[in-house]
């Protein structure tokens, strides 16, 4: 690691060492200063991220800045509640901890490395960012290769805001840097992306026993039952299918569509996709990768809803809204995570069906269902092993500002955002008081205290109550004899 780096983050720990004694209602403070900055530059803001990526500006509006915003209220109004001490009921305490007080406090992890993504670059850098400082973190950032302007002013924003420059550790926003950060001083690392660099990180730390947060990949999926609305849903998957292009990980990408719907939800879908046209993406990879989906799907035996798929290797590359019907769980559209405008509607019969078909794919983020009946929506949301289930909308909801989101097997591991997400940028640390001067367990030696002790086993968890009153005897009569010598005919037996 170069010199300068290393030096940069020792700098960073000293900092955060006095960081982490400032006490929380200063650092939001900063948070809402931080908060009232966005508003006041949300054009250019807004205007970066079109530079860097593409975006449209009313777009990373609706879908970065104000969620953010939101976000950083959240911290503001519930971060002293989430991070109080907390105190162990005494309803709860055994008989042998009688006398003894516990809380639990919530310390800093220390260094937070953060390998930030592009496709959300404000609300999945910023509110992350921030709940690291209000836990009372260092932080070393490693934005996107592909948004170095607005990580630039990210950066300026947060340090106007009143954050410590020292305690804000920018990388250079290129992937050499995220490997330094790997293998750098840090305590905790939360990374968003691909899984398959996701698997690389994740073995690495390992080997180093530093814990990471892993928000990767997803292949998420629809359910459309056969007492939903089928032109709402089919809404709802075209929505969830083109926003933000298809660059979205919660996007929909495998739609299960009762048979007695699917007409009904092709139709819909069809009229959606009529006017589609080659929109531009991020990466040339993206573009091929779902070329390929599509092909080896239409080899498979599925078909394409309108028109045909292509991509332009042009600059940007392009790739229009492509809709596979009659797909199945075993192509490689429906398992492989992928990035573009791109969406396999597969048809079923039943519902004991549902299960086995998701089961094929090894994501696990999100997942939406469609019906009208609440509790088989919940029946059915609880056999899903996915990090979140929207009921009859999608994507939308996991936005909200209190919610934590991560996902599951190959999704990756652990949360961000919301109050979990806060929570797990600490460390739990456990304080107990002891008060008076009875300490029966020093005394371990005593016969007397084993015999009280065992009866205070029989009495709090014996089966019927004769035996928990003998346990009581033993436990009073234990307790009358511990600390007194032994009879002498006593000692003899």
């Amino acid at each position: 690691m170069p010199i300068s780096i290393a030096k940069t983050i020792a700098n960073c720990r000293a900092a955060q060492a006095g960081w982490a004694n400032v006490p929380l209602r200063e650092r939001l403070a900063i948070v809402r200063k931080l908060r009232h900055l966005f508003v006041e530059n949300v054009d250019r803001l807004c205007l970066t991220v079109t530079h860097d990526i593409g975006r449209p500006a009313h777009e990373v509006l609706a879908t970065d800045v104000l969620p953010t915003a939101d976000a950083f209220r959240f911290l503001e109004r519930r971060s002293k509640r989430i991070l109080c001490p907390k105190r162990i009921p005494g309803s709860v305490r055994p008989w042998w901890l009688l006398g003894e007080c516990e809380t639990i406090f919530r310390r800093p992890l220390g260094i937070v490395g953060i390998i930030g993504t592009w496709n959300y670059p404000i609300l999945l850098n910023a509110v992350t960012l921030a709940q690291a400082f209000v836990a009372g973190n260092g932080v070393v950032w490693k934005p996107s290769e592909l948004t170095p302007t607005f990580a630039e002013f990210l950066h300026e924003l947060f340090l106007q805001a009143g954050f410590p420059a020292e305690l804000f550790v920018r990388l250079p926003a290129d992937r050499e840097s995220g490997v330094l950060l790997v293998e750098s001083d840090i305590d905790h690392v939360i990374f968003t992306g691909s899984a398959n660099v996701g698997r690389k990180i994740a073995a690495r730390l390992g080997e180093r026993l530093i814990p990471c947060t892993l928000e990767l990949s997803g292949c998420d999926s629809m359910f459309v039952l056969d007492d939903a609305d089928p032109i709402l849903a089919a809404r709802a998957a075209w929505f969830g299918s083109t926003m933000n292009v298809g660059q979205t990980c919660l996007a929909v990408r495998r739609a299960f569509v009762h048979r007695s719907k699917y007409e009904s939800f092709l139709e819909k879908l069809r009229s959606l996709n009529k006017d589609r046209r080659p929109e531009p993406l991020a990466l040339l990879g993206q573009a091929m990768q779902a070329e390929r989906l599509v092909q080896e799907a239409l080899s498979a035996g599925a078909t394409l809803l309108t028109g045909d798929s292509a991509h332009a290797a042009d600059d940007p590359p392009r790739f229009s809204p492509t809709i596979v019907v009659d797909a199945k769980p075993s192509m490689t559209i429906c398992q492989e995570a992928s990035f573009a405008p791109l969406l396999a509607v597969l048809p079923f019969d039943n519902d004991a069906q549902l299960i086995a078909m998701n089961e094929a794919c090894s994501y696990g983020l999100g997942a939406s269902v469609f019906t009208r009946n609440r509790k088989r929506a919940n029946a059915l949301a609880r056999k899903l092993r996915v990090g979140s289930v929207s009921i009859n909308d999608v994507v939308v909801g996991t936005a909200h500002p209190a919610i934590g989101f991560g996902g599951v097997r190959h999704s990756g591991w652990g949360v961000t955002r919301g109050e979990e997400g806060l929570l797990a940028l600490t460390a739990p640390q456990v304080v107990t008081r002891r008060i008076g001067t009875f300490r029966p367990h020093f005394d371990t030696h005593d016969p007397a205290l084993w015999g009280a002790m065992s009866g205070l086993l029989e009495w709090i968890h014996g089966s019927h109550c004769r035996k928990r009153w003998r346990g009581f005897r033993r436990m009073i009569g234990g307790l009358l004899r511990f600390g007194k010598p032994a009879k002498p005919d006593a000692a003899a037996k």
